[in-house]
């Protein structure tokens, strides 16, 4: 019966433990190992291996003597030498944690009202939420190119309003400020969905009972409805910050040069100028930085559990 069990076991969870290891432990062993490399003189990274002049055949180049050779901390010093670098990774923070800000002010009261909806219509609710996913990424995004452009109609209309009050008409797309519209836009669903989810849960009586004690409206929320909704909040947060954080397309394609993230300059470092060890340093000081939000969203997240009971 005990080896029944541990089969069952093994089967249910060993292929999805192969799969977090080939595609994930692996290849993140791997950036770490390259982290430390040279790069090659052709780009990529200096080979490990290379012809014998004696014998001719491929051996290892590496050994206890020359290691220094092939491996070396420069590629970290540079990173934290340069203050591009890190004034790169505040500026990602900053465009990360505003997109989150907005997402949480539009989508609390969308998740609000569809988790007060009836219940015939909540599906259809959350199934409009839902509906962009059903299109292509890029397409979504080359659609805000051409609103956001100077011959679409939300510049056409916002410059006409500004002309009425003497301000010289503005561009929109491949601005900052079309980098945060965008990843609001992309990421709306991901904070509406948790929020939904807390919400929906959420028991009316404790609300009739605040308003029987005398607590406003006001009150009502503050007090009852918004502490119960913190684990939907972090959550929510979770999903919104971290992938915008290390989002590429999007500045890629609506930023231009003043709203490039580090992503761009990861994908940058490995696809134009070639230099793998500092894209590798590069990816690794963002994953830490998303282990770390993710990190202290799972406590937030259980905090506000245990303030909720």
């Amino acid at each position: 019966m005990t080896r029944s069990k541990n089969l069952a076991k093994w089967l249910i969870s060993g292929p999805p433990l192969l799969y977090l290891i080939f595609f994930f432990a692996i290849p993140t062993a791997m950036m770490a190992f390259a982290a430390f490399r040279f790069p090659g003189d052709y780009g990529g990274l200096m080979p490990l291996f290379g012809a014998d002049p004696a014998t001719g055949k491929n051996v290892l180049l590496v050994n206890s003597q020359n290691w220094h050779d092939y491996l070396t901390l420069d590629n970290f010093a540079r990173f934290f030498q340069e203050a591009v670098y890190i004034e790169l990774f505040i500026k990602s923070f900053g465009y990360a944690l505003l997109t989150t800000l907005l997402c949480l002010l539009a989508s609390y009261p969308l998740a609000w009202l569809i988790a007060r909806s009836p219940k015939k219509w909540r599906d259809l609710l959350v199934l409009l939420v839902i509906l962009p996913f059903w299109s292509n990424f890029l397409i979504r995004v080359y659609a805000w190119m051409i609103i956001l452009g100077p011959q679409g109609y939300f510049a056409k209309l916002v410059n006409t309003l500004l002309g009425v009050v003497g301000i010289a008409p503005q561009q929109f797309l491949f601005t900052p400020f079309a980098v945060i519209i965008v990843l609001v836009y992309v990421h709306l669903p991901f904070m509406v969905l948790p929020l939904y989810a807390n919400l929906e849960k959420h028991d009316m009586a404790l609300l009739d009972a605040a308003q029987d004690l005398g607590a406003s409206r006001w009150q009502r929320f503050w007090k009852v409805t918004w502490p119960l909704s913190l684990p939907g909040v972090y959550a929510g947060a979770a999903l919104v910050f971290i992938p915008a954080l290390g989002i590429f397309a999007v500045p890629d394609l609506v930023g231009g040069t003043d709203g490039i993230m580090i992503g761009n300059l990861i994908k940058q470092q490995f696809l134009d100028s070639r230099d793998w060890p500092f894209g590798s340093v590069l990816s690794i000081m963002l994953t830490l930085s998303v282990l770390l939000m993710a990190g202290l969203m799972a406590v937030l997240g259980r905090g506000g559990k245990r303030n909720a009971l």
